[in-house]
């Protein structure tokens, strides 16, 4: 549904977006990470033709943005960072006003908003000037707003961005019901990791305008473990539990912190095989955790150096 060709944006000595290769599958829900001027907003820009690129190619279902927006436009729903209402209008007043822009029969939108007030838990105060609203309730007008045209690709700029944790779980919850139940395809883009890593298929890691990383979150912790696992553990006696813990096969480091070890190494079934040994010992075990890599872990380490190289066969960038 999306997809672009060494996509290049440069505005003078500065290259905001550096032969940006990112393709993105219907039904996906697909997170665009990165900090703050990674370069981020710039691709939703050209993505919607309301920006031309320097260089390279993209299509939006199968159009190109800058020959065909106004196509692009009918089939893409777009929620920018800071999204603007008419504040003295009422919420339902402003989607009454989206749905009169996109040529909506008046009967019809009036279904089709009461449907989207309901979806997005906005009924109770649909009839409220948008000036009274939190921001949490302006983005679920957003994506109302957004839904209205009943899109096929959905794009989020930011959507979680001043939430609270709650307001921002539930907002994610619609978003999810959107690619999972709907089948929508949709583009979240975001600095805020942990709260994207719960709901997207695949996320693309984006810095200095370079995609360094594309994949699935499991599939991106892997090839950085590279088979090693990680495990913390918590013993008594702890003064012994470091020299005990590396007297087991598979086990290449052992390193006490307080009263944590955290172990690293390799093989099958390593964790049990630790408890064993400990408990022939005569050890107490009363803590062990095999870490696994989330999506924070994921971005400090492709974040880290200065390399990048791609792995072809699996679309992946790793760093040296």
């Amino acid at each position: 549904m999306i997809s672009t060709v060494d996509l290049t944006k440069k505005y003078k000595d500065i290259t905001a977006v550096d032969k940006l290769n990112l393709t993105i599958n219907g039904g996906e829900i697909y997170g665009l990470l990165g900090p703050n001027g990674a370069g981020k907003t710039t691709t939703i820009l050209m993505l919607m033709g309301l920006t031309e690129p320097t260089s390279g190619s993209l299509r939006v279902g199968g159009y190109d943005p800058m020959r065909d927006a106004l196509e692009v436009k009918r089939i893409v729903g777009y929620m920018p960072d800071n999204i603007g209402f008419y504040d003295d209008m009422t919420g339902r007043e402003n989607l009454r006003y989206t749905a009169r822009l996109n040529r909506i029969p008046e009967r019809q939108a009036e279904i089709q908003i009461q449907n989207l007030l309901e979806k997005v838990g906005l009924v109770e105060a649909a009839d409220r000037r948008v000036k009274e609203y939190s921001r949490g309730m302006r983005q679920r007008l957003g994506i109302a707003d957004v839904l209205l045209k009943n899109p096929k690709i959905i794009i989020l700029d930011e959507p979680t961005l001043g939430l609270d944790p709650e307001g921002a779980e539930e907002l994610l919850d619609i978003i999810r019901d959107l690619g999972q139940k709907e089948g929508k395809t949709i583009l979240i883009s975001s600095h805020l990791l942990y709260q994207i890593q719960s709901i997207c298929d695949r996320v693309g890691i984006f810095v200095k305008g370079k995609l360094i990383a594309d994949g699935k979150i499991d599939d991106l912790a892997a090839q950085l473990s590279d088979g090693e696992q990680v495990i913390e553990i918590r013993a008594e006696p702890v003064e012994k539990l470091a020299d005990a813990v590396m007297s087991v096969a598979g086990v290449n480091f052992a390193e006490r912190h307080g009263n944590t070890v955290i172990v690293k190494g390799d093989g099958e079934n390593l964790a049990p095989r630790i408890v064993a040994e400990l408990a022939a010992r005569n050890m107490a075990v009363y803590h062990l955790n095999v870490r696994g890599y989330n999506l924070d872990d994921i971005y400090r380490q492709y974040f880290r150096g200065e390399e990048v190289k791609q792995i072809d066969s699996n679309n992946f960038y790793y760093r040296h």
